[in-house]
């Protein structure tokens, strides 16, 4: 999100904190459940996660009445055409294609894609180190697309249907690099499976901006979930939410 987002939403009234306007209504709120730190299952079995935790904080906001349930990521705008939830919130990329499905409410973080690989591992970020390197992706993302599009002709391209089961298959070898959004890929390098791994290459800036999903018809949803946004980013609520799971910010 940037900050022009908010004066704009500010010049138009939308700045107003959402307290009450969702009171009493019944909301499930949709995630993918595999995407720490976003989204993931905790030991007691539990979801939580950035997502989770910004979620909460709209629910309190607009006083709904809120529940949080896993969908695999594939078939997570048909389950909300159906009527299967109301939201989804599963830090997912706003583009025209799925723009065409969905409503999305003004971006809550910003996302760039980098390759993860072992450290001095001598791979570069060019066709001739790549050609012939079988590198692991989550599928129907903006990874898989890049991926795709650049680099179709030149690497092996796996697509996987989770990040988790990606890097597991990094960490057996059976990929030369992981392609994946930067914020993720940072968590799980910090974690112990993540040792000996690094960060090969730029981070790779394609304006990806994050956004909450609901169904083309429900405006007014869509408006109090933009306006709670705006409220926890004026009140520090979301600050406290960032540096709880990074020691920078995710937001611009």
């Amino acid at each position: 999100m940037r900050k022009s987002q908010i004066s704009v939403c500010a010049a138009m009234a939308l700045c107003i904190a959402a307290s009450g306007a969702w009171a009493g209504e019944k909301l499930r709120i949709a995630t993918e459940g595999y995407y720490a730190p976003f989204n993931f299952y905790n030991e007691s079995g539990e979801l939580v996660g950035f997502d989770i935790d910004i979620g909460k904080a709209l629910c309190e906001k607009m006083q709904a009445d809120c529940d949080f349930v896993q969908e695999d990521w594939d078939d997570l705008i048909p389950s909300l055409e159906k009527g299967d939830f109301d939201v989804i919130l599963a830090s997912m990329s706003i583009t025209e294609e799925r723009a065409a499905r969905v409503a999305f409410t003004i971006s809550y973080y910003s996302n760039m894609l980098t390759f993860v690989g072992k450290a001095n591992s001598g791979i570069e970020i060019t066709d001739e180190s790549l050609k012939g390197k079988s590198v692991g992706t989550l599928r129907s993302t903006i990874s898989a697309d890049y991926l795709t599009e650049k680099y179709n002709e030149i690497m092996n391209i796996q697509l996987y249907d989770t990040q988790d089961a990606a890097f597991d298959d990094l960490t057996m070898g059976k990929l030369d690099l992981v392609l994946g959004d930067n914020l993720p890929s940072y968590t799980w390098l910090e974690s112990e499976a993540g040792g000996g791994y690094a960060f090969i290459g730029e981070f790779i800036d394609i304006n990806d901006r994050i956004g909450i999903a609901v169904r083309l018809q429900d405006e007014v949803l869509l408006e109090n979930l933009n306006q709670a946004l705006i409220a926890i980013l004026e009140d520090g609520t979301y600050q406290e939410i960032n540096d709880k799971y990074f020691p920078f910010s995710i937001y611009f």
